[in-house]
């Protein structure tokens, strides 16, 4: 296995982070790196949900695997595998974390990787770790804008 973190602070309230990230089906909105994205699913909460992405040529279905809402108590955690990478990569799971830290939100994006034992296929892990470590840093990046310009307007328009 191979594990990639990437990581970010977001100025708003792990709540208001964990309403983005469970809105499942609407990753475009906010990760510029999604081209498209729809729920598969009629749940649309809770593990087993389903959404299907498009990034450029590629078509990945992410299903949930956890799903635990932020309270004062403990911190957020959302994960999904994968389907749809190359066959290769036998599975990718990734896993936001969220905790509270002053004003704002620490969020984690950790992305764990298993292309087999054997030495070529630890080699090819590294290189999808490279590409899902960007793809990571876009995410955090784009729900960072995100959260930040629906604060503004939540705040314009109080």
């Amino acid at each position: 296995m191979t594990t990639v973190e990437r990581s970010g602070m977001i100025p708003a309230t792990p709540d208001t982070v964990w309403a983005a990230l469970a809105d499942f089906g609407a990753i475009s909105a906010w990760a510029t790196n999604v081209d498209h994205s729809c729920l598969l699913t009629e749940q649309e909460t809770g593990i087993g949900t389903a959404r299907r992405i498009q990034t450029g040529r590629t078509t990945l279905v992410e299903t949930v695997v956890t799903w635990t809402a932020p309270t004062t108590d403990q911190p957020g955690a959302l994960a999904y595998s994968l389907a749809g990478l190359p066959k290769v990569v036998r599975s990718v799971t990734n896993t936001w974390s969220l905790t509270q830290d002053g004003a704002g939100t620490a969020v984690t994006l950790t992305s764990t990787i298993d292309t087999g034992p054997r030495p070529p296929q630890k080699v090819v892990a590294k290189v999808v770790g490279r590409k899902l470590a960007a793809a990571s840093d876009e995410m955090i990046a784009g729900l960072t804008s995100h959260l930040a310009s629906h604060i503004a307007t939540t705040e314009t328009n109080a």
